[in-house]
């Protein structure tokens, strides 16, 4: 028990309730994902693209020569899906969502040295791994960075107790797990041993927190890759330095030398990365030499209007996912992510009939209120000719709706999404279309420029639906 009365569980469930309650709702989108062997990438991407931070984060790290090891340019979520891979995409998510929450405040100075131990040790576990040849390099990677969960937690959020077990650390001679021992009643690692099994944030992470310390998996580079990073701060010719270095040599099976080289080029390695995550204050503190910076990998901002340049882009990758044949869902979920971020609508929504085609259904949405939209977004197919909903499928006629048009012919749509600006462009085959793109900006007018690149996108929707089958039962049963 602690001094004020708290206990392990009250501590657990005090970050995961009280503080931290947005990364366990991603940590849970992105696990019932990442569990579920049927998950598409479009449902991936539609869970990062909804945090325009997580966003821009995610795409910059997709960029990174650390994490892009074939220099493809990556414009999309969707894109960074293909060339990086569904898990490492997830728990780079995952990570950055873990990051950003962690950089608020509390214990500023301690959380940034934890946070450095964790990317240090990221990317030496990495290194470990692959010297071994065990090809779990990303996952290996990211529960090096999670491992220490709790301690950076507690720094964060811990409050009065965080000053207290500061204050202990600083003018005491006791050990670290002994200070949180007085303090606390529990060391930290127990913290994050319970975070690790609140938020399921993988096996590999609790195999090497609470596994054999000996044993010689992949949770192996892990103790490894914190050891290496712990090392580091009494520097690599201090007699811990030395011992951690014959420690991971003897694992390896190679010279004490050729370790000792590499490691020292992985530090300047995590201090680039830490700093591609967003974590600057973290990377001046992990040991390295002064380098060369990396190019700076710009962000991926959320346009207020069209950027002609990311729409080319997107267009270029649509294609390139056409002739590939890829699935009508992932297709149009980049469609969904080029009006979005291309043409820069703030609500769009991808909306598909049923297969008896008596109803239009929203299937995915992007923008503030997108889920809400999505849900509400199903109309009856009723034939009017004067509603826009109908001429759209009826006819192919897409609608640039403004407050001019006659108030029956967008009644319907009105009532769901309370936007009398706003974008309907249907898209399918030339004479049975499958579905429509809707797009809005909250509200505010519309532009020609907007317009054009709207149907340009819905076009080449219609182009992949015209390669594969002419039937909507397809694109529905995919999505």
């Amino acid at each position: 028990m602690s001094q004020n009365g708290q206990d392990l569980s009250e501590w657990i469930a005090r970050i995961r309730g009280c503080e931290m309650p947005v990364f366990g709702h991603t940590v849970q989108a992105l696990r019932a994902i990442m569990d579920d062997e049927r998950a598409s990438a479009s449902a991936l991407a539609q869970v990062i693209l909804k945090d325009a931070p997580m966003t821009s984060k995610v795409l910059r790290l997709a960029n990174s020569a650390y994490f892009n090891h074939a220099h493809q340019g990556v414009n999309t979520v969707s894109r960074a899906i293909v060339v990086l891979g569904f898990d490492p995409v997830a728990e780079l998510a995952l990570s950055v969502s873990l990051i950003d929450s962690l950089l608020q405040g509390g214990v500023r100075s301690r959380v940034q040295i934890e946070m450095a131990r964790s990317f240090h040790a990221a990317v030496q576990a990495r290194w470990v791994a692959a010297k071994r040849g065990d090809g779990a390099g990303e996952e290996v990677f990211i529960a090096a960075l999670l491992a220490r969960v709790g301690e950076m937690a507690f720094w964060c959020f811990g409050g009065e107790q965080a000053q207290m077990l500061d204050r202990c650390l600083s003018q005491s001679q006791m050990r670290e797990e002994e200070a949180q021992q007085v303090v606390l009643g529990f060391p930290l690692r127990h913290l994050s041993v319970g975070l690790v099994r609140e938020w399921r944030l993988g096996s590999l992470v609790a195999a090497a927190l609470e596994g054999d310390p000996r044993s010689r998996g992949p949770e192996r580079a892990v103790v490894l890759g914190h050891r290496l990073a712990r090392a580091a701060e009494s520097g690599w010719d201090s007699q811990v330095g030395r011992q951690a270095i014959r420690d991971v040599a003897d694992y390896l099976g190679q010279s004490v030398s050729t370790v000792q080289a590499e490691v020292i080029v992985n530090s300047n390695e995590a201090a680039r990365v830490a700093g591609t995550f967003g974590a600057p204050e973290a990377a001046r503190i992990i040991p390295h030499r002064d380098l060369p910076a990396e190019p700076e990998v710009p962000a991926a901002v959320i346009p207020s209007g069209p950027d002609a340049g990311l729409q080319l882009r997107i267009l270029h990758d649509l294609t390139a996912l056409t002739l590939s044949r890829a699935s009508i869902a992932d297709i149009l979920q980049l469609v969904l992510e080029g009006v979005y971020r291309g043409v820069g609508c703030e609500r769009v929504v991808v909306a598909l009939l049923t297969p008896d085609r008596s109803q239009l259904q929203g299937k995915a949405a992007l923008g503030a209120g997108g889920e809400g939209l999505c849900a509400q977004f199903a109309f009856p197919m009723d034939g009017d000719p004067e509603d826009v909903i109908d001429t759209a499928i009826d006819s192919g006629v897409a609608c640039w709706v403004t407050p001019k048009h006659a108030p029956k012919g967008i009644r319907r749509l009105f009532r769901v999404t309370a936007c009398n600006h706003a974008f309907v462009v249907p898209f399918g085959m030339p004479n049975r279309q499958i579905g429509v793109l809707y797009a809005d900006r909250g509200g505010k007018p519309l532009d020609d420029e907007s317009w054009r690149a709207v149907q340009h996108f819905a076009l080449q929707a219609s182009l992949a639906v015209g390669m594969r089958v002419p039937d909507s039962d397809y694109a529905q049963s995919k999505w």
